[in-house]
């Protein structure tokens, strides 16, 4: 069950349009307006921040099904599973935040901020009613609202008035 007490907001797009580079730069604006918040990455290829030889990785290879470390400046848990989880079990996970922003979970439930570059998408990927905003460097008239790639500005803005409506 999603924490249903933190709004979410995802950021999505074809591969190459953008949306790590636009998320950035929305990040470092929310952190200066003091938001508190997290990110969830989707990653549809394996991964692994584990590094071979380390405490963490031999311990996961003698059998840990979770290991978790944790420093004076951050914590990571690593989870082996058998099978992806949902955004939803994944959001469970988090608290302590004013905001989650995902990237990539194009199939996801959750309110969208779609990425949009001419030379990679001229078609968009999500339902214009899951949209909470469309980022382009072409304008769109699909019923939602439109900001050029370099606004930042506005797309945080929409962000914020988003969050300043959620359910508490």
């Amino acid at each position: 069950m999603a924490n249903s007490r933190i709004p979410v907001i995802s950021f999505v797009a074809k591969s190459g349009s953008g949306k790590t580079t636009l998320l950035e730069k929305v990040i470092r604006k929310l952190k200066e307006d003091g938001i508190r918040l997290a990110v969830i990455k989707h990653d549809a290829h394996e991964f692994d921040i584990d590094k071979p030889g380390k405490d963490t990785w031999r311990m996961a290879q003698a059998g840990a099904d979770i290991v978790a470390i944790s420093s004076p400046k951050k914590m990571a848990i690593i989870e082996k599973v058998n099978k992806e989880k949902t955004v939803d079990e994944v959001i469970a996970m988090i608290s302590n935040v004013d905001l989650i922003l995902t990237e990539g979970f194009k199939k996801g439930n959750k309110p969208k901020i779609e990425v949009l570059r001419s030379e990679v998408n001229r078609e968009l990927l999500s339902d214009s009613r899951e949209l909470l905003a469309i980022a382009s460097d072409i304008e769109w008239d699909v019923g939602v609202p439109y900001y050029h790639l370099d606004d930042t500005d506005g797309i945080v803005a929409a962000i914020k008035q988003y969050m300043s409506n959620f359910p508490q």
